[in-house]
């Protein structure tokens, strides 16, 4: 950031130093705000796993896939329904949940939670800017957007936006 501590740079002055620290101890309540925040929300670094069946789907079958997913989630929005799975998606495109997998993973970057969480999220995000949604609390938009639960809402969406719906909603129209 370009900021150096005056005391180690000798140009050291009563506001200065009063301003390195007032820096320095904001960096740290953050630091600390994002690991609480993490831990309270029992997120978890996203690892890499090689599957190697993700390499043995045609070409043609995952791009056909890839179609019928995105009009099945986005177009459709099965998403709302909280109890949707990979496994219901891939009984209606007449597949397994491993080809599923392997195109949501190889086309989405993402596993199938979190892509519907993504979609979930981002209609909750629009929802509370909305005023026609401004008598709703947080946890009924959650349920509208397809959350089976106010911990799952939650930490879905400090995941995602690093901070708290009802802080989100704070921010955006002061409820």
């Amino acid at each position: 950031l370009g900021w150096e501590d005056p005391l180690e740079k000798g140009t050291a002055t009563h506001s200065s130093i009063l301003a390195w620290r007032i820096l320095k101890s904001c960096l740290e309540e953050i630091s600390l705000t994002m690991t609480l925040g993490a831990s309270l929300f029992h997120i978890k670094e996203k690892q890499e796993k090689n599957a190697a069946y993700r390499s043995l789907i045609r070409a043609e079958l995952a791009d056909e896939l890839y179609d019928r997913i995105l009009n099945i989630i986005i177009i459709e929005k099965r998403y709302r329904n909280k109890d949707f799975s990979a496994k219901e998606l891939a009984v209606e495109l007449g597949t397994n949940t491993r080809y599923i997998s392997a195109v949501i993973n190889s086309r989405f970057n993402t596993n199938f939670s979190c892509l519907i969480n993504e979609y979930r999220i981002k209609e909750a995000l629009h929802r509370m800017k909305d005023k026609r949604y401004l008598d709703l609390t947080i946890e009924e938009i959650g349920t509208l957007v397809g959350f089976a639960n106010r911990q799952s809402f939650y930490a879905s969406f400090y995941r995602i936006m690093g901070e708290t719906p009802n802080s989100y909603r704070k921010r955006n129209n002061g409820k």
